[in-house]
């Protein structure tokens, strides 16, 4: 069954079967994604996390089929209805519809119209009739009369209702109507008359109708959600006349129009009524909501991943803010590690508008603590706080200003994680605490806040939250062994995502660095309570420790490699430390005499890479960016301005603009390029970049800005 598996694996992923056998091997060995990816190149022929990914979720997903196979099997075996025939149909079977398809007739069903009719003895009826002869069919139903079969018509209604029953679950008719439903469909949406005052959002959609093909993802999610919330009613249909043509060419077998056809093409539009055609819309719903799913959940786990893996500011002396009018501005002072050492509360805006004393503690806090950066949040006053900060900072001074994005700084602020942290701490004060960290680190900071919670999703309500936590809990994972992590300084919140870990783990690692002090060394991971050989094995490449004795534990060269290392090394007569540090010295290596049984040339052409720059961070280093000055209202724009924003959201159908105020302006997909074609946003943009935009128009009402980077 395994190698079968791996086969239809093969097939579906264009992946070579040798790779696919490989992958599945040491996914099913306990290996984890990261760990594959990095450091069984040899044996993956090189497959990327994705890659990887993607097999793992094709094996679950062909399990899942093999289990339902064979539950199936049991269910007719059961029954004693189970032939070779169909047992060989089903266990050749590798389409899930198809194989309900097979599984209907025998499914158990609560009691039907046609189980009704079977019971007052009709079946032979509707088999005689489905024979098509051309007989008198009221004369043999007049034979089926008893004291539960009142009339002629009653018997043939009853035969009728196992016919239809018949068709709806015959393959060949579920299949013609898959294809027509797939080709044909559309997608109808009419406002429920009294919800029309309540459902204006959903406006555009009280009379509408689309071909369902062509309907984007993010499209019918705004449809389904309004017909979940009661103000449309939705519906997916195919035009009747050409369905039922379709299923007369498959069950009328005369051309000569007979008793027996008259009853046979009645239950033909009987069935597809009843049954056929609402089974196979609900099938087509289910698809068609599955696949708005996975994009819109793309979209999410793509949108995240661009803002874990965004630049971080590093260890510097931080100033932040949580802004805030009434109730003032909470300001944190942290140190390089992000500890905090100091906090209190500004008012310099009104209605308290205590501005010479809050410049006067803001200095003094600068001066006490040797700030480097100041981190000011996005939200409510951010911009006036921002405007104040730099009135009060030297002009000549280093200090730069960072605004930063805190959508989920509240969410942290009243979670666990942060009452752990800061038990004796206000929300508000933690806020600010998570404001600085998000600078100097984003990532660090931002694997404490549940996914769903950072604001950069699309109809995350939506979508089935199930693949929405796997997907995004995936995208972590990935950005944190990606990056890779401090292993004396990272929480334990963070330490969960690295390869191998997870949250025990994490805690007894953190616990042994209470009790013990920092980690001299990765071998020193195998005192931890709980982490064995294979969790050393899984972790050990994605932990750093600097300053370690040994300048391997500072990069990504695996444990099991350090003794390639120390060869290389020792056939140069230099120190490890010294290669790591020489150019000079690595060109004279020739990395092919080191090939052996189990280490090949991706391994140590990564090895080199990691030599060159031992450690190095992916993301870059964090910029300054400034929103237009006396740019602070929706009121202030106008038609036609040129403004520098931010994106902070991408979706199918355009971006969402930062321009320094609180709504922020809808780029559409339209208004991107002027000289080329887009079809999905994130072909041009990613989250934080940088953008001029053009204002189009505003709509002070709703609150809504179009905007455009169209000259």
């Amino acid at each position: 069954m395994t190698e079968e598996i791996n086969k239809h694996i093969s097939n579906s992923l264009s992946i070579s079967i040798k790779q696919v056998s490989a992958t599945v091997d040491l996914l099913n060995e306990g290996a984890t994604i990261p760990f594959i990816s990095r450091y069984r190149k040899e044996a993956t022929g090189s497959l990327d996390e994705m890659q990887v990914a993607d097999i793992q979720s094709e094996l679950k997903r062909l399990n899942e089929l093999v289990r339902r196979r064979e539950y199936i099997l049991k269910s007719i075996a059961d029954q004693d209805k189970l032939t070779d025939e169909l047992a060989e149909k089903i266990n050749s079977c590798w389409d899930m519809n198809t194989l309900e398809d097979l599984y209907l007739p025998y499914k158990p069903k609560r009691k039907t119209r046609a189980s009704a009719a079977r019971e007052k003895g009709l079946e032979p009826l509707a088999t005689l009739i489905m024979s098509q002869q051309n007989i008198s069919i009221n004369n043999e139903a007049e034979k089926f009369i008893t004291d539960e079969v009142a009339s002629v018509e009653d018997a043939l209604a009853g035969a009728r209702d196992i016919i239809a029953e018949w068709i709806s679950e015959d393959v060949s008719a579920r299949n013609t109507m898959r294809e027509l439903f797939g080709n044909t469909s559309v997608l109808s949406s009419t406002v429920v008359t009294k919800k029309k005052e309540e459902g204006q959002k959903y406006l555009d959609y009280f009379d509408y109708s689309e071909d369902l093909k062509r309907c984007p993802g993010h499209r019918l999610l705004a449809i389904l959600r309004a017909e979940q919330e009661g103000i449309l009613r939705v519906s997916i249909d195919v035009d009747a006349d050409t369905a039922v043509s379709k299923l007369k060419r498959i069950f009328i077998k005369s051309i000569n129009v007979n008793d027996s056809t008259i009853q046979v093409s009645l239950a033909i539009a009987d069935s597809l009524k009843r049954l056929l055609s609402p089974s196979i819309e609900n099938e087509f719903r289910h698809s068609s909501k599955e696949k708005a799913d996975k994009e819109a959940i793309h979209v999410f786990s793509e949108n995240l991943r661009q803002l874990l893996l965004a630049s971080p500011l590093g260890p510097k002396a931080t100033l932040a803010i949580d802004p805030g009018f009434r109730t003032g501005c909470k300001v944190v002072c942290l140190d390089e590690q992000g500890i905090l050492k100091h906090n209190t509360t500004i008012y310099p805006h009104p209605p308290q508008n205590q501005i010479s004393e809050a410049t006067e503690i803001i200095k003094k806090l600068i001066a006490q603590f040797r700030i480097q950066a100041i981190a000011i949040g996005n939200g409510t006053a951010g911009r006036e706080t921002e405007s104040f900060i730099k009135s009060v900072i030297d002009t000549s001074s280093e200090i730069e200003v960072y605004m930063v994005n805190e959508s989920g700084a509240s969410i942290y602020s009243a979670s666990e994680a942060a009452r752990e942290e800061f038990p004796e701490l206000d929300l508000t004060v933690r806020g600010a605490i998570s404001i600085g960290r998000r600078l100097m680190d984003p990532l660090a900071e931002l694997v404490k806040i549940d996914a769903k919670s950072i604001g950069v999703g699309q109809y995350q309500h939506d979508v089935d939250q199930e693949q929405l936590k796997d997907s995004l809990d995936q995208v972590v994972t990935f950005a944190v062994n990606q990056v890779g992590v401090n292993l004396n300084t990272s929480s334990r919140h963070l330490l969960r995502y690295v390869s191998g870990i997870g949250p025990k783990i994490a805690g007894a690692i953190t616990k042994y660095r209470e009790d013990n002090g920092a980690f001299k060394s990765r071998k020193e991971l195998m005192k931890v309570a709980g982490l064995g050989a294979k969790v050393f094995e899984q972790s050990a490449g994605f932990l750093r420790i600097p300053g370690a004795k040994n300048p391997l534990d500072n990069s990504a060269v695996h444990p099991e490699s350090y003794g390639i290392v120390d060869a290389i090394a020792k056939d140069l007569s230099k120190p490890v430390a010294e290669l790591i540090g020489s150019e000079e010295l690595r060109k004279q290596i020739d990395v092919k005499k080191y090939v052996n049984e189990k280490v090949g040339l991706p391994t140590l052409e990564d090895i080199m890479s990691e030599l060159k720059k031992p450690g190095l961070d992916p993301r870059g280093k964090a910029e300054v960016f400034s929103f237009a000055e006396g740019v602070n209202e929706i009121t202030d724009l106008a038609p036609d301005m040129r403004l520098p924003g931010i994106i902070t959201n991408l979706t199918k159908f355009g971006a969402f603009v930062n321009i320094g105020i609180k709504e922020n302006g809808l780029l559409h997909i339209s208004q991107i390029s002027s000289n080329r074609f887009i079809k999905d946003p994130a072909e041009v943009l990613k989250l934080d970049q940088k953008v001029t935009v053009r204002i189009v128009s505003i709509d002070m009402e709703r609150k809504r800005i179009q905007l455009s980077m169209k000259d």
